[in-house]
């Protein structure tokens, strides 16, 4: 059973509608609970067209597009490949809306530089892109993983914002 994430899910459901937009996604760190989450709500076949998890760099670079050089460079936890994610995703399934996920949920895997709880969240669209850094302080994996999610639906919302009702 999923945990409340305080209606998010379904106000994102309800906007897209509204507005007639797609959303896709590309996660990693969250493993697919984003779209858990989405699908969770009645009628989200409406406006979800895919998820990919891509728990590796090689998925990463060979689903959506994220660039070997990004990832020698930055790291997989970086804001440029949550937004490498974001636009492959996108790009991939036509969709209006692209969210890219990356991050370490734990409870190893963290380093000084990027402690267990860092996140990296990436919403894009024609609309423009915005990418925001997550520095859970849950304390363990699946609280980690429900800030990450309730963040992407805020941000998402955010993103669907910018576009005009269809009638």
């Amino acid at each position: 059973m999923l945990e409340d994430i305080n209606g998010y899910n379904e106000k994102l459901v309800e906007k897209l509608k509204k507005k007639k937009l797609h959303i896709s996604s590309a996660e990693s760190c969250t493993g697919g609970l984003f779209s858990a989450y989405l699908t969770a709500v009645p009628g989200a076949s409406d406006v979800f067209s895919e998820t990919i998890v891509t728990y590796s760099n090689e998925a990463k670079m060979r689903e959506l597009g994220v660039r070997a050089q990004t990832l020698e460079s930055v790291g997989a936890v970086s804001p440029e490949t949550a937004s490498e994610m974001a636009r492959g995703i996108r790009h991939r399934t036509g969709a209006d809306i692209g969210i890219g996920i990356t991050g370490i949920a734990g409870p190893g895997g963290g380093t000084p530089e990027k402690p267990v709880g860092t996140v990296y969240i990436s919403v894009n669209s024609e609309k423009g892109e915005r990418t925001e850094l997550l520095k859970s302080e849950a304390s363990d994996r699946d609280g980690i993983r429900r800030d990450t999610c309730i963040l992407a639906f805020r941000m998402a919302l955010d993103m669907a914002d910018m576009y005009d009702d269809i009638p």
